[in-house]
């Protein structure tokens, strides 16, 4: 699994291998990146409220520029024919949004979807037809991320571009919750009985 966190200022790449531990099998941590590269940083260098196809082309050129030396890393990794993406940001739960043709944005429906290659590239597609006033009145975006979106679609773009993958998986909750919650499992918080 390739885990990406698409943020305001970077973007964070994660490898996970899948590894056996006693009679069961859990993801373990191979290796990893942070790049400062984010949705904010992007849009403020090539503009994000009216973005070309060049721009586009631009801003996930130079995502890819920027997670190439990763990709090499990785590149001799061994890759199952279960390998996906685990998209942890604003830019994917959005996507995932516009793939469901959502009015306003859900969490319940949006975490733990799993969308398909060509599901993403035809809600990337979406989203860069929409002028500004279509991005912003778009429940799923709004007038926060309307100018940021399609920065953060160049960087998923990027990424899928790296790591070729025929789906990735959704997740509205972040790191930091799954690390909770992981820490509760091991403490055996969640099996107990209050």
């Amino acid at each position: 699994v390739l885990l990406f966190d698409i943020g305001g200022g970077s973007t964070e790449l994660v490898w996970l291998t899948r590894e056996r531990r006693g009679d069961h099998s859990a993801y373990a941590f191979r290796d990893w990146t942070s790049l400062e590269l984010g949705v904010v940083t992007l849009a403020e260098h090539f503009g994000g409220r009216c973005v070309s196809a060049e721009t586009f082309a631009a801003m996930a050129q130079e995502a890819q520029e920027n997670f190439a030396p990763f990709a090499r890393r990785m590149a001799s990794e061994r890759r199952c024919p279960r390998f996906h993406l685990l998209g942890t940001s604003g830019t994917v739960t959005t996507l995932a949004g516009v793939h469901l043709g959502l009015e306003r944005y859900d969490r319940w429906r949006v975490d733990g979807l799993w969308m398909s290659d060509d599901d993403a590239t035809r809600a990337i597609m979406r989203l860069r037809g929409m002028d500004f006033e279509a991005r912003v009145a778009n429940g799923c975006i709004g007038p926060q991320r309307a100018d940021l979106v399609l920065a953060g679609c160049a960087i998923f773009e990027a990424i899928r571009a790296l790591f070729p993958a025929q789906r990735t998986r959704i997740a509205d909750r972040g790191l930091r919750e799954g690390m909770l919650l992981e820490l509760m499992e091991a403490d055996g918080a969640l099996t107990r009985r209050i």
